[in-house]
C-alpha cells in the first residue's frame, strides 16, 4: 500500500514542526497554570495556542522564501493584529472584533498613564499583562520556528524556550515537573531528529551506505538515550538531597530584591508565585492582591534584660496615598554621623518627657532592606547613616544604614501610664485637641479625588455612630474596632480573585470586605484623613518571639506588617493596628486619670448629606478633579513628543548612515572583505551556500543587486587570488578593494526589500 504524502512538505518533516509546536504548547500551559494575572487561569488559556500561532508564522516565513527581516516584520504585524483581539475577547467576552481591539488598547494606554505618566506604584488594569504574556509566547514561537526551519539551529530554539519555562517554574510554588518532562522529551526528540536528518544528508551527498538506514539507527539510538536520560533525571530528582547552589542563591537575594523593587509596578502577580524568602521595603508600597512571605528568620534583636514590651518594629513611613498604594513625595537624604541625634532638626523629633530611650542590637537575616527598624523614633545608630525625610519640614520616612550588617540603634519609646509625667494614656490622647501644625495638615490629610467612595463612607458612618464624643482618639479606636470585627471584615492574604475595577484601594477593601494588613491600614488611614485627622501608612514587623532569659527576640518574615500612625498635637505619632483575623498585637493603652481637653478645632466632620469640599478645604488636592471611583489620567500634549520622536529617529538614521558610509575600520584584507559581505548578506537571507565558490556567490548576488556587480567581482577576485593563488595585492588593488567594500556595506542594505527566490 502506497503511503500518502502531502506535497510540498518541509524537508525537515512534519513531525519536526509538531515537536516545535509541542514545546510552545508546554510553555503556554506552564504560564497558564500559575495564573499570573490575578490568579485567573481561565484568562490565560489562550497563551498555548498563541505560541503555536507564532510557530506557524515563523515556519511559513522560513519556507516561502522571505528573508529574515521581512519574515519577522510580517510576524510582528500579525501579532499586533491577532493578539490584542484575543486579549480583548478575555476582557469583553462576546464583543465584536473592533470592540475587543479597542478594549485591549484602552487597557494598555491606561496602564501606561498610571505607571509612567502619573508615576503610580500600581495600576488596576489587567489587559496589558495579558497582552505582554501573549506577545512573549508569540515571539518565542516565531523565533523557535525561524531558528529550526530557517537556520537549522534547534539548540537556540530549545535554550530560549527552555529558559522562559524554567524561569516561570522558578517563580511559582506549584509543582510543574510534568511540564518540564514534556518539554524535555520534545526538545530531545527535536535534536535527535534534526541530527539524524543532517547525517542522512551527509551520507547521501557522499554516496556511501544506505542513508535511510543511517537515519533509522540515529533515531533508534537517540530514542533509547532520551528514555534513559529522562528516567535517570527523575530518579535523581526524587533521591537527591544536596543543595550545591544554595550559597549562590543567598548571595543573589539582595540583587534580586533590588531589581524586583524597581520593576514590581509592571509585573503581574500570580496566586502561587514563589517568594524570594526575604523582605524588603522601599519608597513604593503598591496594594497588591496577595501577601506572601516565608517563615524564614528576618531579624534577631537583642533587647535590654527584663524588657518584655511587644514593640512594633517600624521600617518605613509613607505620606502619599495615590489611590492604588502609598509612596514618598519630595524625599531627601540627610547624612547622620554615628552616634548623633538622628531626628535632630526634623519635625518628628521627640521630646524627652513621657519617653524613655532603649538600646537594641539588630542583626538582619532574611530581611534584606537597608532601612533600619526601631520602635517609633530612632534617636541614634552606631554607624554613619542617611536619614530619608519627606519635604523641607523633615518628616521621617526611613533610616538607611547602608548595608545588612548588625547595628545598634537607640530608640525613644513612649512610657505607658500617668505615673510618669507625660506618660501615654487614652485620656491624654483624648485631650490632645486638634490644633495641628500647618505642616502636618499640608502633608498628612491630603487625599486624591476618588479615595473615599460610597462603601468607605458607610464604614466611616458606622464607626462614627458608635463614638459618643468625636475626638480624634475615639474616632481612631472606633475605626480599629469596626475593622477588626470578623462580622464586618475577613482577613485573607490572597484576594487576587477580587476585581475592583477603578475603585481606590480603600474603597475596594470597603466594598469587598476581605484583604490583609495593607488593606486594613490603608482604609483606616484614608478614613482618618477624610475626617481631617493626620495619618500615615507604615511598613515594618510585628513583635517577634522573646527569650525572656537572654532577652533575644526573633522576628520572622511572616511578621512583616502594615499599620497606621495618627498625629496628636503635643505628643506626636501614635500607632494603631486595625488588622483583623487575630493578627494585630497592639498593646491596649491604660485609660489614665481624666485630663482637661486642649484647644478645640473643627475637624471637618462629614456626613452623607454634607460632603462638599470648599476650595480652601485642606483635604482637597490642588488641581484634582473627576468622578469618585475613577482615576484622573491627564491627556498630555502629544505634539512635542511627536516632534522629539521624529528628531530622535532622524538622528539615529543619520548616525547609522554615516557609520555605514565611513566603512570598515582598520586594514581591509580580501578575507575579511569577502567574509563581511557574506555575513551582512546572510542577515537578510542571502548568505552563500556551502557548495558555492566565491565567483559563483558574487554572480548570484549580482543578479539580485546588479548595480554593485563590479564591486562584488572585485571582492571575489581578491579573495580567490589571495586564498588560492597565494598572491600579494598591491596598494592600488587594496585601495580598490576597500572602496568596493565600503560601497557594498551600504548597497547590501537594500536586500531587506528583496524576496529571496527558492532554490
Amino acid at each position: 500500500m502506497k503511503r500518502l504524502r502531502i506535497p510540498y512538505g518541509p524537508e525537515e518533516g512534519w513531525p519536526t514542526l509538531g515537536l516545535v509546536a509541542a514545546m510552545l504548547l508546554v510553555l503556554g500551559w506552564s504560564i497558564d497554570d500559575v495564573g499570573w494575572v490575578l490568579g485567573r487561569t481561565e484568562w490565560t488559556d489562550f497563551l498555548a495556542w498563541v505560541g503555536v500561532l507564532g510557530v506557524l508564522i515563523g515556519f511559513v516565513g522560513a519556507k516561502v522564501g522571505w528573508n529574515r527581516w521581512l519574515a519577522h516584520a510580517i510576524g510582528a504585524v500579525a501579532a499586533a493584529l491577532i493578539v490584542p483581539i484575543i486579549v480583548g475577547g478575555v476582557l469583553v467576552d462576546g464583543a465584536p472584533l473592533g470592540v475587543r481591539y479597542a478594549a485591549t488598547a484602552s487597557a494598555a494606554v491606561n496602564a501606561w498613564s498610571d505607571l509612567v505618566i502619573n508615576q503610580l506604584p500600581a495600576t488596576r488594569e489587567t489587559g496589558h499583562h495579558l497582552l505582554i504574556l501573549g506577545l512573549i509566547c508569540w515571539a518565542t514561537g516565531q523565533f523557535a520556528a525561524s531558528a529550526v526551519f530557517r537556520h537549522r539551529r534547534p539548540l537556540g530554539a530549545i535554550v530560549v524556550t527552555g529558559a522562559i519555562l524554567v524561569g516561570n517554574m522558578a517563580a511559582t510554588i506549584r509543582d510543574q515537573l510534568g511540564y518540564l518532562m514534556l518539554f524535555t522529551l520534545a526538545a530531545l526528540f527535536l535534536l535527535i531528529r534534526l541530527h539524524a536528518l543532517d547525517e542522512q544528508a551527509t551520507w547521501l551527498r557522499r554516496r556511501i551506505g544506505d542513508p535511510t538506514a543511517v537515519r533509522s539507527i540515529y533515531l533508534r539510538g537517540g530514542t533509547v538515550f532520551i528514555l534513559i536520560a529522562v528516567v535517570g533525571s527523575f530518579a535523581l530528582t526524587a533521591t537527591a538531597r544536596s543543595s550545591p547552589l544554595a550559597g549562590a542563591w543567598e548571595d543573589l537575594k539582595p540583587w534580586l530584591l533590588d531589581v524586583s523593587s524597581e520593576i514590581q509596578r509592571f509585573l503581574p502577580a500570580g496566586a502561587d508565585s514563589r517568594g524570594i524568602g526575604a523582605i524588603q521595603f522601599g519608597p513604593n508600597a503598591p496594594i497588591q492582591g496577595f501577601w506572601s512571605t516565608s517563615d524564614a528568620l528576618a531579624l534577631t534583636i537583642r533587647r535590654p534584660p527584663g524588657d518584655k514590651r511587644p514593640y512594633y518594629w517600624r521600617a518605613v513611613a509613607y505620606d502619599n496615598f495615590n489611590l492604588y498604594g502609598w509612596d514618598w513625595t519630595a524625599s531627601l537624604r540627610q547624612p547622620r554621623p554615628a552616634g548623633e541625634d538622628i531626628l535632630d532638626g526634623t519635625f518628628d523629633q521627640l521630646p524627652a518627657e513621657g519617653f524613655e530611650d532603649v538600646v537594641f542590637t539588630v542583626t538582619p537575616d532574611a530581611y534584606r532592606s537597608v532601612y533600619a527598624v526601631s520602635p517609633l523614633g530612632p534617636v541614634s545608630v552606631d554607624r554613619n547613616a542617611d536619614l530619608i525625610t519627606l519635604g523641607e519640614d523633615g518628616f521621617f520616612a526611613a533610616l538607611d544604614v547602608g548595608g545588612r550588617q548588625p547595628y545598634v540603634v537607640k530608640a525613644r519609646v513612649p512610657v505607658l501610664g500617668d505615673e510618669t509625667p507625660g506618660g501615654l494614656t487614652e485620656n491624654v490622647l483624648r485631650a490632645a485637641g486638634t490644633e495641628y501644625p500647618e505642616e502636618i495638615l499640608e502633608r498628612y490629610i491630603d487625599l486624591p479625588e476618588g479615595s473615599v467612595g460610597p462603601e468607605a463612607q458607610k464604614v466611616l458612618d458606622t464607626a462614627l455612630a458608635k463614638v459618643p464624643q468625636r475626638n480624634p482618639y475615639d474616632i481612631a479606636r472606633a475605626l480599629v474596632r469596626e475593622l477588626q470585627s470578623s462580622a464586618n471584615f475577613h482577613y485573607d492574604a490572597n484576594v487576587l480573585d477580587v476585581d475592583c475595577g477603578d475603585r481606590s484601594a480603600a474603597e475596594c477593601f470597603a466594598w469587598s470586605r476581605q484583604g490583609y494588613c495593607d488593606h486594613y491600614a490603608t482604609l483606616m488611614a484614608v478614613l482618618l484623613r477624610h475626617e481631617g485627622i493626620p495619618a500615615r501608612f507604615v511598613h515594618g514587623f510585628l513583635p517577634g518571639s522573646i527569650d525572656e532569659r537572654t532577652g533575644v527576640e526573633e522576628v520572622r518574615n511572616t511578621s512583616a506588617h502594615a499599620w497606621v500612625e495618627a498625629y496628636f498635637p503635643g505628643y506626636g505619632w501614635v500607632q494603631f493596628d486595625p488588622t483583623g483575623g487575630d493578627v494585630s498585637q497592639a498593646e491596649p493603652l491604660p485609660s489614665g486619670q481624666p485630663v482637661s481637653p486642649g484647644p478645640s478645632r473643627s475637624l471637618g466632620f462629614s456626613s452623607p448629606g454634607n460632603d462638599a469640599e470648599g476650595p480652601d478645604d485642606p483635604r482637597r488636592s490642588p488641581g484634582t478633579g473627576g468622578v469618585a471611583g475613577t482615576t484622573n489620567r491627564p491627556n498630555p500634549p502629544i505634539g512635542p513628543f511627536i516632534v522629539i520622536s521624529i528628531l530622535l529617529l532622524v538622528s539615529v538614521l543619520l548616525g547609522a548612515f554615516l557609520a555605514w558610509r565611513r566603512g570598515p575600520r582598520g586594514p581591509t584584507t580580501p578575507e575579511n572583505a569577502y567574509a563581511g559581505v557574506a555575513r551582512l548578506a546572510a542577515r537578510f537571507g542571502f548568505g552563500p551556500r556551502p557548495t558555492q565558490t566565491a565567483y559563483e556567490y558574487a554572480a548570484a548576488l549580482g543578479d539580485v543587486l546588479p548595480n554593485v556587480r563590479p564591486e562584488l567581482q572585485t571582492v571575489a577576485a581578491a579573495k580567490v587570488e589571495v586564498a588560492y593563488g597565494a598572491r600579494t595585492l598591491g596598494e592600488d588593488r587594496i585601495r580598490a578593494l576597500r572602496e568596493s567594500y565600503r560601497r557594498l556595506r551600504v548597497s547590501l542594505l537594500r536586500l531587506v526589500f528583496r524576496r529571496r527566490r527558492r532554490r
